[in-house]
């Protein structure tokens, strides 16, 4: 039984993906890279956006289209939040929902034997532990709780992974013992929300991510998104977990907009003064942190003062990355019962915070030039040459290297995206 899994969205999704294909391998099927090679393909689905999600029901009608005479199941988000668009599309597809992974082996036999087998709904399954297939064999995804405690009115995704569940400290730390034993160098902790990471249980992130770092070894820790909200009980500890020298100086904490009231609609929890002071503390204890944030254009509260007051924002903290999204309506998100704004000055808003973010990154690049890093090669360059991460997670472009290896660059060029460097 042959299976090609083609996966859409975050790293979390990724992870999602590797243990399908680790269960698979386990049932005895192979994982293929092509899907004319395939007996059964799995689309692993997004639908976080609404751009994602087009591309989603585009791909679902190709491989219709295109492979009629395999068989077709549809995993993750859209499972759970748009189910009667995916009957539409594909009725005769499996389904497989996000917290019903393990049911992956099944759902395929099912299908095989010409059943439409789908399986839903929120599971308490741990997914630290279970079998891995990596696509990259130097960097290991590592999911460390699923769900989260948020309640952000323009969200769909919290409808598809449900409540907050962490996974137990010690599957976390024995799954990133044994990759790190197997030759990765990049450790990546994932979630919907990292900082949430046992609300549930009476643990904290700062506490997984010390007992991460006694792993012997010499890798990289990547964490993944922390609403700000959930950091707040925690920052000063998650401060001094982020010193340790196996931990990336790279936080993505997403403010999504300048304006408390518009904060306050999308219901944050936070406000905009907690969100710098948060950043302002990170910034006085660890200098070289490069910080990432996410932003919402044309909210349906949005005004044009409100914009002014998240490019102000901008401005202020400087962020090292900006991940800008303009406002659509998500299915069974309690925005969506608002009015969109115009998408024309959505247009014109997104126009302008690109045009902040180009020049605020490419002036944070520049300050690089001259200065020698320590960079971990993590892959090979898309035209050519290889990239690597400085500690504080900047891409940087060298001609040659070794992907898994450290190796000390001098930085001589720099875009608004990255740097260039030379070996020294």
């Amino acid at each position: 039984m042959k299976v090609y899994i083609d996966t859409f969205g975050c790293t979390f999704n990724q992870g999602d993906s590797q243990i399908m294909a680790g269960l698979l391998k386990e049932d005895n099927a192979q994982i293929v890279s092509k899907m004319e090679d395939a007996d059964v393909i799995i689309l692993n689905t997004c639908y976080v956006k609404q751009p994602t999600e087009q591309k989603v029901i585009n791909r679902i009608k190709k491989v219709q289209e295109q492979f009629s005479d395999k068989k077709l199941i549809i995993s993750g988000c859209m499972v759970e939040i748009d189910p009667d668009k995916l009957k539409k599309a594909a009725p005769s597809a499996g389904w497989i929902g996000p917290r019903q992974i393990k049911s992956t082996p099944d759902v395929v036999k099912s299908c095989m034997n010409g059943e439409v087998s789908r399986m839903i709904g929120h599971g308490d399954e741990i997914k630290a532990g279970l079998p891995k297939i990596r696509f990259d064999p130097f960097v290991h995804i590592s999911q460390i709780c699923e769900g989260c405690v948020g309640r952000c009115t323009y969200c769909c995704t919290r409808f598809a992974r449900g409540k907050l569940q962490s996974y137990p400290v010690e599957d976390i730390k024995k799954e990133i013992e044994s990759a790190v034993e197997d030759g990765c160098v990049e450790i990546q902790l994932t979630a919907q929300d990292t900082a949430a990471y046992g609300k549930d249980t009476g643990k904290t992130l700062s506490e997984l991510i010390n007992e991460i770092t006694t792993i012997p070894g010499d890798f990289r820790l990547r964490v993944g998104m922390m609403h700000p909200k959930s950091m707040m009980g925690d920052l000063d500890e998650l401060i001094q977990a982020f010193m340790h020298r196996n931990v990336y100086k790279f936080m993505h904490i997403p403010i999504q907009s300048g304006n408390d009231s518009v904060l306050m609609h999308m219901g944050r929890g936070h406000t905009v003064a907690q969100y710098k002071e948060i950043i302002s503390e990170i910034k006085e204890k660890i200098p070289e942190i490069s910080i990432a944030t996410d932003i919402i254009v044309g909210y349906p509260t949005e005004t044009d003062e409100d914009f002014q007051d998240t490019l102000k924002l901008i401005k202020d903290i400087k962020p090292n990355f900006i991940h800008i999204s303009k406002y659509r309506h998500r299915p069974m998100a309690i925005s969506s019962s608002l009015p969109e704004i115009d998408h024309n000055i959505m247009k014109k808003r997104s126009k302008a915070l690109n045009d902040l973010k180009s020049k605020i990154l490419y002036k944070n690049n520049l300050a690089e030039i001259d200065k020698v890093h320590e960079i971990l090669i993590t892959e090979k360059g898309s035209k050519g040459g290889y990239i690597g991460r400085t500690n504080s997670y900047k891409p940087v472009v060298i001609e040659n290297g070794e992907i898994g290896t450290f190796v000390k660059v001098k930085i001589n060029n720099a875009t608004s995206t990255y740097l260039k460097g030379s070996v020294v």
